[in-house]
């Protein structure tokens, strides 16, 4: 996931707990959606489809923090 900002994610990562929680959120709601499309945890694909939106959203907050502080 963004590998233009693979520095300041790392950095940000160490520095900013918001940024951190947010990171974490998103990459345990990517795994989440990988077992429910494997079939190795239960999910209608419903659950699948607003598991992914939620994920899409804290994709989105995470852009707006890189690009705020990349500048």
């Amino acid at each position: 996931m963004f590998p233009e900002y693979r520095d300041l994610i790392s950095k940000l990562k160490g520095h900013d707990v918001h940024f951190t929680r947010l990171f974490d959120k998103h990459n345990e709601l990517d795994q989440r959606i990988k077992n429910k499309e494997a079939h190795i945890e239960p999910g209608t694909q419903l659950e699948i489809e607003q598991l992914k939106k939620e994920k899409l959203a804290l994709k989105d907050q995470l852009y707006t923090l890189l690009k705020q502080a990349s500048t």
